[in-house]
């Protein structure tokens, strides 16, 4: 008898491998995933029971292989060409491929062609194996939903003509990250909905990027986006309070902080720094590990961190980058010098209306002990936010 638990920890290992596995040798992306959700469903079934196989892996792969090729076979006959079926039959595969084609999957369900939204609904289903139901919850939007998108992205990776091989760009990598930190980031601080986290999209992101990590020791920057949601992540017990109070990262109870994951991502992110060359996420980290690695929120190198985001807006550019170095110069220069940057920084069109400019104009002029105004930006910002832990943090702030 073997626990439920841990045969689902194997299922959604094993899931991403066996998919591209087939993908690899049949082709079809539509086809295969149907198999291997059969397969899936079947080891379910028997494994608590029957226990687990010696290669649990394999075994999937030959029960996927006989189902894709009984739908295979079921979708010839339903077009009556039996006679042209006999001769194009495929084989089964006569050895389980050793090679661990997760990354080539990541890269498929990452394809170009894909909106955002489908890449992260593709990847988190096919990679993740999450259920279409799974996914809808987390992004708090109906099943359906998530459902047409999948339809749709596996439509258009068919309609595009893309192939399953090993991904030789660098751009294939990046996109592969943007849509790993998305679903981290979604997961981290939900933009919408009654609570702060979605625990289960942080988990699955870092877990991806650990596979990923694996397999591409040597790319700074996946090492880097590894340590960001390590050390990122490890702040999460305190964030909240028992009500779901979001807790602001300078009134946050460090002694609980997850120091197993600080202490991993320090150490990831300094051997990477010392390696590669360096990228916008090892930036980040480091910013991050900075903010981990002080006893308190008044010990923070504050000017270290400024130097870094100088940093990051040379590499990468970007509103959150500007507002987030704007704190940085207020905490080294003082809230004056911050809030003359930020008057400048919202004529940026990403930047005009957002909750965050004036959540960050509340908290500077706070520091300048202009209290009555920054109780209406408080407001303000809790006007503009969608986020419901937010707008109750925000709203008591502006009280």
């Amino acid at each position: 008898m073997t626990g439920g638990t841990e045969v689902e920890d194997l299922l959604r290992e094993h899931a991403p491998q066996v998919l591209a596995a087939l993908v690899r040798h049949y082709g079809g992306f539509d086809i295969c995933e149907d198999a291997v959700q059969e397969a899936l469903l079947a080891a379910a079934n028997q494994w608590p029971s029957e226990g687990v196989p010696d290669n649990p892996r394999a075994w999937l792969i030959r029960v996927a292989a006989r189902r894709r090729t009984e739908i295979w076979r079921s979708e010839v006959a339903r077009r009556r060409r039996e006679d042209a079926v006999a001769l194009l039959e495929p084989a089964e595969p006569a050895t389980v491929p050793a090679a661990d084609d997760t990354l080539t999957l990541l890269m498929l369900c990452c394809h170009p062609s894909l909106t955002a939204a489908s890449q992260v609904a593709l990847t988190l289903r096919a990679v993740g194996g999450l259920t279409t139901a799974e996914i809808a919850r987390a992004f708090l939007v109906p099943e359906a939903t998530v459902g047409q998108r999948i339809s749709r992205a596996k439509q258009r990776i068919k309609a595009s003509g893309a192939e399953f091989r090993q991904p030789s760009s660098e751009e294939g990598v990046t996109a592969v990250l943007e849509v790993l930190y998305l679903i981290f980031n979604e997961g981290y601080t939900a933009s919408s909905g009654p609570t702060l986290n979605r625990v289960e999209l942080s988990t699955e992101a870092i877990r991806l990027t650990r596979q990923l990590h694996a397999e591409l020791p040597d790319d700074g920057e996946v090492a880097g986006l590894l340590a960001l949601m390590l050390l990122t992540d490890a702040r999460r017990p305190a964030r909240t309070r028992p009500d779901g109070a979001l807790v602001p990262l300078a009134e946050q109870d460090r002694g609980r902080w997850d120091a197993g994951a600080i202490a991993e991502g320090v150490d990831l992110i300094t051997k990477t720094l010392a390696t590669a060359p360096v990228g916008p996420y090892q930036l980040q980290a480091a910013i991050a590990a900075v903010h981990d690695e002080a006893p308190h929120a008044a010990d923070t190198d504050w000017p270290q961190i400024l130097a870094l985001y100088d940093g990051l807006r040379l590499l990468a550019p970007g509103p959150m980058v500007t507002l987030n170095r704007i704190v940085a110069v207020a905490m080294v220069d003082g809230p004056e010098a911050g809030l003359r940057q930020l008057a400048s920084a919202e004529a940026d069109p990403a930047l005009a209306g957002h909750h965050r400019v004036d959540a960050v104009r509340a908290h500077l002029l706070d520091m300048a002990g202009q209290h009555d105004q920054a109780r209406a930006h408080y407001r303000l910002a809790a006007r503009r936010t969608l986020s419901i832990p937010e707008q109750r943090y925000l709203q008591a702030r502006g009280r």
